[in-house]
């Protein structure tokens, strides 16, 4: 018995070891700014070490060839399953050959119910069903709505863009069978967090010249991702550090999403793969002349960098709507839905939400926002865990539903 508890704790000792080599040799992945009126700093700061070195593991095991490196990593974000539901009817069924989650509520309808059909987050590598199921039940529940959690196949198994595709054909086949569900197709909203929104923005932006179709009442966009022009807006330098979501792994995330090589990382940051005459064509719509004086305290736009040709032609998704759907036109933005626009304040794409509001309000889109003092980037993704979430997670959900309810 003394021989079995040495060997424990000699291999103690050794993982512990282990663990503070990665630490050592990858020390930027734990770097991360917690701001003290950040939602439970503490906590935060926690999670994010914990989330830096499954990273870091996931990407020392990727290197001597036994996983990949987004395997480990989807296993955390996936997060818990949870119990069955005697409130909802939910099945597994797939949509145009994709999977779908629906959750239908128990409860007897007086007449046709709302449908929702969400978009999950996770940079369109990570995340799925799972990773969102506390958050759809509770949509359900609270909006009486039926909900639709789209299992998109993820990236790099599935090249871009399978993701956007996957999630239009799933919103074309709900709005053509909503009624099946008990849904009426006339109120069905999309809904989607960080590159759910992406994906949510870019639905809405394809089916407007949809004429054969039941128009889309109203989308939310939960902390989107919205362009990859400028990387040096105030809130990318104001949260060039923050915890989950740093200016440097927002790109290299979207690198590694759309099949390419992380080490165009750094003039992409720079903004080098953006031509004189794109930035100018776009300036009216993406500069940090448009984001409101109190979200730039500070802020002191960095001197334009050289563009680089073949950097911009390794990219040219990065300027598709599909990517960047603040890059549509007028023709198109103007006839978008109602819609919910979530920021946080410590979040690396705060100023995109806050540039696609006012976008939509120059074309006389009916726009709701709530921004969140406290939230942070991956809020969403704490919710329903009890004293292991966040405050902010269930503002930020009670928004939605808020919203929601008002269709």
């Amino acid at each position: 018995m003394e021989s079995y508890y040495t060997l424990v704790l000699i291999a103690g000792i050794l993982v512990l070891f282990v663990l503070l080599v990665l630490i050592v040799t990858d020390y930027n992945s734990f770097k991360a700014e917690i701001p003290p009126d950040v939602d439970q700093p503490s906590k935060l700061r926690f999670y994010h070490c914990m989330y830096a070195l499954v990273e870091v593991l996931a990407k020392n095991l990727n290197r001597l060839g036994i996983v990949e490196e987004h395997t480990l990593i989807r296993l955390i974000t996936d997060g818990l399953p949870v119990l069955g539901d005697s409130q909802l009817c939910i099945k597994d069924l797939h949509f145009d050959g994709v999977p779908v989650r629906i959750y239908l509520p128990r409860e007897p309808a007086a007449g046709q119910r709302r449908g929702v059909v969400l978009f999950h987050g996770g940079c369109g590598i990570f995340g799925s069903i799972r990773s969102h199921e506390r958050v759809c039940r509770y949509i359900a529940k609270k909006s009486d709505s039926v909900v639709v959690s789209v299992g998109y196949h993820l990236s790099p198994e599935y090249k871009y863009p399978a993701q956007t595709l996957e999630c239009l054909a799933v919103t074309v086949h709900f709005l053509q069978t909503a009624r099946a569900y008990g849904v009426d197709p006339a109120r069905v909203i999309v809904c989607g967090d960080s590159v759910g929104g992406t994906y949510a923005a870019s639905v809405c932006q394809e089916l407007v010249p949809r004429t054969d179709l039941p128009k889309i009442r109203a989308q939310v966009l939960i902390s989107p991702f919205l362009q990859a022009l400028n990387f040096n807006l105030p809130s990318h330098h104001k949260n060039a550090f923050a915890a989950f979501l740093s200016r440097e792994r927002t790109v290299r995330y979207i690198l590694r999403y759309l099949g390419k090589d992380c080490s165009l990382e750094e003039p992409i940051l720079a903004g080098s793969h953006v031509p004189e005459s794109m930035n100018l064509k776009y300036r009216k719509w993406i500069s940090p002349d448009l984001i409101p004086e109190e979200f730039k305290l500070g802020y002191k736009a960095p001197p334009p960098a050289p563009f680089l040709p073949r950097v911009h032609e390794e990219v040219p998704e990065l300027f598709e709507c599909r990517v960047s759907p603040l890059l549509a036109e007028d023709a198109v933005v103007c006839h978008l839905p109602d819609t919910c626009i979530v920021t946080f304040e410590h979040d690396v794409l705060r100023d995109e939400g806050l540039l696609f509001k006012k976008r939509l309000e120059d074309n006389d889109v009916r726009v709701t926002w709530h921004h969140v003092e406290k939230g942070f980037h991956c809020t969403i993704g704490f919710f329903g865990y009890g004293i292991f979430s966040f405050p902010s997670s269930s503002t930020v959900v009670n928004h939605a539903v808020d919203f929601i309810k008002g269709y």
